[in-house]
Parts: C-alpha cells; structure tokens; sequence
C-alpha cells in the first residue's frame, strides 16, 4: 500500500507532503489546480519519463520519494524473488532526484537503474491514465490482458513455446545458411582446410604470448636494466665507501664496540647483523642476475618472429590465442560437416522437424489454456460491463491462428463487443467511444485485481466522457476494487467524489508571488462542501449543499466493506 508521497521541486509544487490511506483516495480539485502534476510526480519516481518542464523554475533539482507497506504476502515473496530488501516493518522506500540532465533512482537508499526502477514498480502499483485505456484500441495490448489474467497457468507454456521458438529459429537458419551447391561446398571445404592447417601448424600454447612478450621486452630493454643494475650495485655494495655494505660494514663494527660496554644494546646489534646478512644477500643474487643477463641475437629474431606469427594469427581469427584455437576448433566441425554434406543435412533437417513439433505441442497447449482464461476472463469482464451500466453488453474473446509461428505463441486474440441488443460483436477499436474505453479499462483492471497480488490501484480521471447514471455505476465498481485494494482517483465526478473513503482536495494559491500547489485531506463537512462546489459551480446554495450531504450518504450505504 502506498501511505507516503513526498514531492519537492516539482512543476507548481514547492513541497507536498501526502498520506494515503486504505480503501478509495478520492483527489478532486478545480481545472489546473495541479491534480495532473502529483499523479505525474507519481509516475516519474516509479520510473516515468522526466524532463526540464518537470522541475520548479529556478530549482536545482526536484525530489519524489514514495513510502510503500508491503501487506501482501505474494508482494512480499515476488519482492525477496527480485532480492529487494525489506525493512523489519516491512517498509519500501522508493525515491527519485531529478536534476536537469541526469536522475538518481534509490530503492531503500540502494542506487538502481530505471529499468530496475521500473521492474520493482510493476509489482507495487498499477497506474492508469487516460493514455492506457487508449491501448485497448491496439489489438496486441488484448492478448497482454489475457496472458497477465492467466499467468498462473499461461506463464510456464509461453515460456516453453518461446525456448522452443528459439530453438526451432536456431535450426531453420542453420538450415538456410548450411545449404549450398557442389562447387560452393568444395570452396568452403578447402578454403575451412587452409584455416584450419594454418592455425594447427602453429602449434600455438595457452600462456604462450604472455612469456614470450615478456621476453622480448627484457631482451629490448637490456641495456636500461644492465644501467640500472650497475647503478644498483655501486649503491649497495662493498666496493665504495659511500656505498650501503661499507657504510653498514663500518656501523656494525661500531656497534659491536658500544655493545661491549652495554648489554642492552646486544638486541639493536643483532638487528643490524641481519640487515648487513641481507644486504649480503641482495647483492649475491644481484650479482647472479648481471652474469646470466645475456643478449642473442639469434634468440631475440626468434621471439620477435613468433611473436610476429601468433599476432598476425590474432588479427585474422580472434584476439587471443584461446580465441583462435577454438576457431580452429569450429573449423574442424566444419570441415567435418562439409566432408559429410549429404548426412549433415539429413541431421539438421530431422532435428528441424523435431523441434517443429515440439513448438506446435507446446504453442497449441499455451493455445487451449489462453482459450480457458479468455472464456473466463471475458465472462467476468461482461459481467463488470453490466455494472457499469451495460446492461445489454455482449463481451468475448475471439482467436485466430497466425500464419507463422512467433515466439508469443500462434495466437492472434482480441476482444469483440457488442453494447446494445441487436448489434453485431466487433472489435473494440471500431466501436468503442473515449467514455465507453474508459469504463471498459476499470471493467478490466477490477477482473484482473482480483488476481493480481498488485495493492494499489491509481485512475487517473477514469470518469472522462461520463455523466448521471453512468458515473453512479462507475463510482460503485471503484468502492467495489477497493473493498481489497489501495484505490487512489483523480475525478471531477461528485459521484466518485461522494464515494471516497478519505477525500483530497488540490488548489492552487499565490504566497510571496509564486503558484503553488497544495493538497488537503477533507473531514467530513469539508467533503460535502467540495462535492457541492463540483454540483453547484460558482453558487453554492442551500439545496446544493443538501444534495451533496444526500450524495454523501448515499455511497455510504452502497459500500461493500
């Protein structure tokens, strides 16, 4: 459930603090008063679009954060599946920062990508604008309906039929590409021939470049160490008084003077001995560097032409050597398969028959549950049509087969109506009206929250084209949702208005000689008041304030919970 909504920054709104509760959140509000922007300061932390418009003018930046309570258990478990951490009170924090050129996305304080924004969000909250409910006129956006009412069912078999797709696309190409004439097959064979002896003869070794390199670069850098050693060894030696072994030579024989006039300096002597053992050392193994460090020229050619051979190998078929063993490796399968052309062939194409016929098996079961869960579903949907005052609707789910398989399965379903007795059923994007669409989209959002594990539900302006009996019918299927759904309602309906179980109201004011936007939780009284303003316009008179009062108790006594 959504409780928190904090926006700062954002278009009219300066800082907004919003607490929601369970059950319907009606917001109401006068044209322009801003009801557009909260729900898109909404839209955008969840993972929306953003843009420079967005922000306050003269802002740094604009801030959303939302505060969700996770009470479902299957929100809980889908979350922990997508390794979102959850407080002990079970409490999601999702914040976005908006600057003009970049966005900082924070799910419980971890920085994350929109599109994991985005993922995290379609398990919380199901948003629908006035944009939606216009995907219903694209017949694609029906059999996304289905398959999400389904799922449980549906998910596995769409899942089988497109790994079977895949696999079945795999072959048709490797068919398509492994199918040539007498003279192309000669061609590939001798030239997959000359490719793959040219790598063998090589004889190339894992970890080979690395020493190899390694060599070469002793062997071009021999005087500069030669340089350095030298000048090491003057430094560290005995052959010098100013060098680091006479130096230490004298202070050791010093201090084996003053140990002899005290013990206590016995553990310092001691110390200093190992240093001079050390050094001793250092310049023993120094010394047996410079005597095996050597230069052949024989010896550089060598490991400058090897060297030369394994890059000019690298260059032409990967860029390491594991990289062109394995190519010669893939060339070795291909002159096998073009030394046995004919057998090949035969493989592929049996393989391709099989996997054909796995696909249809599992495309046609994916095919009979979708047909279960349409029937279903569109039984439901007619049904939540008559409430909205449909009474004479006809409501189904017409398939076709494609005529090519597609990883989506071979259907090809959508939605056919029929609002009024005597009518043929036809698709909905040829008959449907922008208020018929709308209630249409709540008809479908209340059969598929029935099975959604999603807690909160938001309508933007679900009411547009509406009026009278209609807008009664449809206040009543909202109030129906949120008997166990968080609902939350944009509307400029007194119906929808009278049915709210906590009521918003959104007003615009000038403080200091800016439009800000506020936003009001209403007790009762003020809730009559407000949905008397919706009835009555610019008077509000006695009997408006009667028939808002009436209004109000009215859709108490239609609620279900």
């Amino acid at each position: 459930m959504l409780q928190n909504v904090h926006i700062k920054n954002m278009a009219l709104i300066d800082e907004m603090e919003v607490y929601f509760e369970n059950g319907l959140n009606i917001m109401t509000g006068e044209t322009g008063a801003g009801k557009s922007i909260i729900l898109g300061s909404i839209m955008t932390a969840l993972g929306g679009s953003t843009g420079k418009d967005m922000l306050r003018a003269d802002a740094e930046y604009g801030l959303v954060e939302l505060l969700f309570e996770i009470r479902d258990p299957e929100t809980g478990r889908l979350l922990r599946d997508m390794e979102v951490p959850l407080s002990d009170e079970n409490v999601l924090i999702i914040s976005r920062r908006i600057y003009p050129n970049r966005t900082v996305n924070k799910v419980n304080d971890e920085i994350v990508t929109v599109g994991r924004l985005r993922e995290i969000a379609g398990v919380l909250i199901d948003i629908h604008s006035q944009h939606e409910h216009q995907s219903l006129l694209k017949k694609s956006s029906h059999l996304q309906v289905l398959d999400r009412f389904g799922r449980d069912q549906i998910m596995e078999w769409k899942e089988k039929t497109a790994a079977d797709y895949d696999t079945y696309k795999a072959l048709q190409q490797e068919m398509e590409q492994g199918t040539v004439d007498e003279d192309t097959r000669r061609r590939q064979l001798d030239y997959a021939k000359f490719e793959a002896s040219e790598i063998r003869e090589a004889d190339l070794q894992l970890g080979e470049e690395e020493t190899l390199e390694q060599q070469y670069r002793k062997m071009m850098n021999r005087r500069q160490i030669m340089e350095a050693i030298a000048h090491i060894s003057q430094s560290c030696g005995y052959d010098r008084p100013e060098s680091a072994g006479e130096q230490l030579s004298h202070a050791l024989s010093e201090m084996e003077k003053a140990s002899g006039y005290d013990p206590e300096l016995a553990d310092l002597s001691e110390q200093l001995t190992t240093i001079d053992s050390l050094l001793n050392d250092f310049n023993r193994e120094l010394s047996d560097y410079m005597n095996g460090l050597r230069y052949d020229e024989q010896e550089f050619r060598l490991t400058e032409s090897r060297l030369d051979r394994i890059h000019n190998l690298e260059a032409k078929y990967g860029r390491t050597i594991e990289d062109v063993l394995n190519y010669e490796k893939a060339k070795q399968e291909e002159i096998a398969r073009l030394e046995e052309y004919d057998d090949y062939i035969r493989g592929v194409e049996q393989r391709l028959n099989e996997a054909k016929a796995v696909y249809d098996a599992d495309a046609a079961k994916l095919s009979s549950y979708r047909k279960q869960a349409g029937e279903k579903l569109a039984a439901m949907i007619q049904e939540a049509l008559k409430d909205l005052n449909f009474p004479d609707v006809r409501f189904e789910m017409l398939f076709e087969p494609k005529s090519e398989p597609s990883r989506n399965g071979m259907d090809d379903a959508y939605f056919i109506i029929s609002t009024n007795t005597g009518e043929p059923m036809k698709p909905l994007w040829e008959v449907a009206s922008g208020g018929e669409l709308s209630r249409i989209m709540l008809a479908i959002k209340s059969c598929l929250a029935e099975e959604d594990a999603i807690d909160t539900l938001i309508f933007d302006e679900i009411d547009v084209g509406i009026s009278g009996r209609t807008a009664q019918k449809v206040s009543e299927k909202l109030s129906e949702i949120a008997a166990n759904h968080q609902v939350i309602c944009i509307s400029h309906l007194p119906q929808i208005a009278a049915m709210a179980d906590v009521h918003y109201r959104i007003e615009k004011s000038v403080i200091d000689g800016k439009t800000i936007t506020g936003i009001q939780a209403l007790s009762e009284e003020e809730s009559v008041h407000e949905i008397a303003r919706i009835l009555g316009g610019v008077e509000i008179t006695d009997t408006v304030l009667q028939s808002a009062a009436e209004m109000k108790e009215m859709a108490k006594r239609t609620k279900k919970y």
